[in-house]
């Protein structure tokens, strides 16, 4: 992209491409433009991106960034470079020319392997929707086009890491998990609350410090530097609900979290991505007491000193069921989505068994040694 009129481009393709889709939901084209410019995005302080389009006869029919990132060289592996925000029409020589392009600027940068999609990292939108096209993604989640999966395969590239998420219904759960609920409660070593939004800043931090404890040995994670965490608190703020979010503590120390977010997908669908002239008075009414279907847990985590214990299953639960509980009498919720979970990570999707959830979606991240 080398204009204005190139980003706006960009940003609004998707627009033309998903018209017909009906359980696409369009991204605020403002939040779109905040991820792709430095000014907007402090990824950007430790990555560096290109962006291209592709046109046929004028019109745009596709476009992909590239991605240089120093937290993924560290902690992926030296010469792993990604590409993302991938759209196109169905057509392989224009998908050719777009993966093509993003891997011969990966090679310029020195990088031996490409993964992706990531738009732009991991804690935006990772993996390829390569099931689930049928059902309309919750809020932070991507949805891509059932054509992309044939095209970045044929491309030459193969899966390395699949991404579920699981639905259930949460109106009550087994007599197994109440009796695992039942004992978490009558436990005088845990103690469980609500987070505090008048603290916000020492709760996200507390949080953060859980989190980078307890993912930091799972495929693909990146720690988030101290102003993507302010950048992203800043951004969750408005939509962060105390009654769902939950803080465990095992003998007075903070050792697990659960966060819970209103699927706001159902209440910003009608806006077509446009926040002016009044979708976002529109949208802040509805959020003063968002009422939806769907909740979804997007971050969940227990300390590594805990993690295999019998306390970290009662917490896990107990967290679940409070928020289900609250998620369904404050905002009418009946059904729930985790995710994403790797394909791998077995305790996270045991706990989904039990609750007996299944896989609607999975989400792809593929790897091409270039």
């Amino acid at each position: 992209m080398e204009s204005p009129a190139d980003l706006k481009a960009f940003i609004e393709l998707p627009f033309r491409l998903y018209r017909s889709d009906p359980n696409w939901v369009a991204p605020l084209k403002n939040e779109v433009k905040d991820l792709l410019t430095p000014k907007g995005n402090p990824w950007f302080e430790h990555a560096r991106a290109r962006f291209w389009l592709a046109e046929r006869g004028g019109e745009v029919v596709g476009r992909i960034s590239a991605q240089v990132d120093d937290l993924v060289l560290k902690h992926m592996g030296t010469g792993t470079g990604q590409w993302g925000m991938f759209e196109c029409v169905d057509d392989k020589a224009v998908a050719d020319l777009l993966l093509d392009t993003a891997e011969a600027w990966l090679r310029e940068k020195g990088m031996t392997r490409a993964l992706g999609p990531f738009s732009l990292s991991v804690w935006d939108e990772p993996g390829l929707l390569v099931k689930g096209h049928d059902i309309a993604p919750t809020v932070m989640m991507g949805h891509h086009l059932a054509h992309y999966e044939a095209l970045v395969e044929g491309h030459g590239y193969a899966g390395v890491k699949d991404l579920y998420t699981y639905e259930l219904p949460i109106l009550g759960f087994n007599d197994k998990v109440n009796r695992i609920v039942a004992a978490a409660e009558n436990s005088s070593r845990i103690r469980m609350r609500q987070v505090d939004k008048s603290k916000f800043d020492s709760e996200a931090a507390l949080i953060l410090d859980i989190l980078n404890d307890a993912w930091s040995d799972n495929w693909g994670y990146i720690p988030l530097t101290p102003s993507e965490v302010a950048h992203v608190g800043k951004k969750l703020k408005p939509i962060v609900y105390e009654d769902l979010i939950r803080i465990c503590e095992l003998d007075g120390e903070p050792v697990a979290f659960m966060i819970t977010l209103p699927d706001l997908n159902e209440l910003m669908k009608d806006l077509n991505g446009e926040l002016f002239p009044f979708g976002w008075a529109k949208l802040l009414w509805r959020l003063r007491a968002p009422k939806v279907e769907r909740m979804r847990v997007p971050l969940m985590g227990v300390r590594k000193s805990v993690q295999g214990s019998r306390f970290a299953s009662f917490m896990a639960f107990l967290m679940i069921e409070h928020i289900r509980r609250a998620a369904v009498a404050n905002y009418g919720a009946t059904k729930g989505e985790i995710g994403w979970i790797l394909d791998d990570n077995g305790p996270m999707r045991s706990i989904a068994d039990v609750i007996e959830s299944e896989i609607t979606k999975i989400y792809r991240v593929y790897e091409r040694a270039l």
